[in-house]
């Protein structure tokens, strides 16, 4: 039986070591990186050292595309559920389909290079071209199963550093101007929809985040709320997850019109568990939830655009919310540090690029402004 040993490499990740007969009855040794606690590394070794001893090891030099992805894909790696759903899909339909059975350690740039050219011109159903904005999705799983071959010491290199994805076209982002958001509040009034879109107006918030809030994160007298964790759906179900960033735990401030709305809505809750003989829900209990239990996010994006469609409302959806509050926030002149942790972005570059078109008007105003200034 094959030996092996665990070394910390980072916060949480392990470098796994450990030996394996080879031929001529030499002990050849297998080295491999795991992100995650040490007990997901213990477990990958045990896997390891047993596979070795079944004679089920599949040599480095051996492993194509295909059997790497699929078997990175079903080891600890740190991924959401719903990004591993996504992550599956691209490497079965764009990946393996065209690279599955090239050898690992034999993947070229020029590989990598051909496949994006297939992508673009034939890649999708019944050979139809992708979007660049497809292609560039799935070169980034490969580039990153490949960054983690490269720290397990399976490929002397990342290949797909090598060539970049194809240039994607600014998408525009599709938010409420300003003159609609009161039709939209107007329409909402009484409706089930009103709490949880006002939520999503006033506070930026994700949907699987404002779905995974409690009463006991909400503090109506100081006008605050506090946003920990995040429901999200995957096959397999409902489940509650942290934020990926420090800065996606985060407390907000509620404007009047939020307190209002969850106000009102509480006041229901109460009503209609009384009316039940429930009496009062706990701290815990959720702020919105569907017949006592969480409410599906994709379910809440459905019932959004069917209002918005029976209403003859603007063509926003769910997630659009949440970039207008930004907008309206980078109108109103607000730095983008400010913008980027009331909405729980890692970082602020990240809200840069997505609002940058939005920030250069406001560059612009600002422009404008120091000049009439200066003529004083």
């Amino acid at each position: 039986m094959g030996r092996g040993n665990i070394t910390r490499r980072g916060r949480d990740s392990w470098r796994i070591k450990f030996d394996v007969d080879a031929s001529g009855g030499r002990r050849q040794t297998r080295y491999g990186t795991v992100r995650g606690t040490r007990r997901d590394a213990e477990r990958e070794l045990a896997r390891l050292i047993a596979a070795a001893h079944d004679g089920t090891l599949v040599e480095p030099a051996r492993i194509t595309i295909a059997e790497y992805l699929r078997a990175w894909l079903d080891s600890p790696h740190g991924l959401a559920g719903k990004t591993v759903e996504r992550y599956r899909q691209l490497a079965e339909q764009q990946i393996i389909l065209h690279l599955g059975t090239i050898a690992l350690q034999k993947l070229k740039p020029a590989h990598v290079a051909d496949w994006h050219a297939r992508l673009l011109t034939s890649g999708g159903k019944d050979g139809a071209p992708l979007s660049p904005r497809t292609v560039g999705h799935a070169h980034r799983v490969l580039h990153r199963a490949l960054e983690r071959a490269f720290a397990s010491e399976l490929v002397a290199r990342n290949v797909a550093h090598a060539i970049k994805p194809p240039k994607v076209e600014d998408r525009e982002i599709v938010a409420l101007k300003a003159d609609q958001v009161g039709a939209v509040l107007a329409a909402l009034e009484g409706h089930p929809l009103q709490p949880i879109a006002v939520l999503a107006l006033s506070m930026g918030a994700r949907r699987g985040e404002i779905l995974a809030l409690r009463w006991c994160d909400v503090e109506l007298g100081a006008g605050t709320m506090r946003i920990e964790r995040s429901l999200e759906q995957t096959r397999a179900g409902l489940k509650f997850k942290r934020p990926k960033s420090q800065h996606g735990r985060r407390v907000v401030a509620l404007p009047p019109i939020a307190v209002e709305a969850l106000q009102a809505h509480r006041r229901h809750q109460l009503e209609l568990r009384l009316a039940l003989g429930q009496g009062k829900p706990d701290a815990d209990s959720r702020v919105q939830h569907h017949r006592g239990r969480s409410h599906p996010p994709n379910n809440l994006s459905r019932d959004w655009r069917r209002f918005v469609k029976a209403r003859k409302l603007p063509a926003v959806s769910f997630h659009g919310l949440r970039h207008s509050h930004a907008s309206a926030l980078i109108a109103s002149g607000i730095d983008p540090l400010t913008v980027s942790r009331r909405i729980g972005h890692a970082n602020v570059s990240t809200t840069l690029n997505i609002y940058s078109h939005e920030f250069a008007d406001t560059d612009a105003a600002a422009a404008k402004a120091i000049d009439a200034a200066l003529k004083g």
